[in-house]
């Protein structure tokens, strides 16, 4: 029995992801010197991009995986 983990952890980052481009923009126009330190450029809606790409690569291969794996069962 396989366990294919790829569908969770793409939702888990997709979530994350969202939550952290949430708060980034909701800090963006609130507390705009939060991010002096970093040169200006809004960390969390960049990590949150990257986490959402990620997440979406990881559920879109567990969920073709998923499908190939139940047509090839039957």
């Amino acid at each position: 029995m396989a366990i294919d983990i790829r569908a969770p952890i793409g939702l888990l980052f997709l979530i994350l992801g969202g939550l952290l481009i949430v708060y980034g923009a909701a800090t963006h126009f609130s507390n705009p010197s939060m991010y002096a330190r970093s040169l200006g450029i809004n960390i969390n809606i960049w990590w949150g991009l990257v986490m959402v790409v990620f997440g979406a690569g990881m559920y879109y291969y567990g969920a073709r995986g998923a499908r190939a794996k139940a047509t090839t069962t039957e």
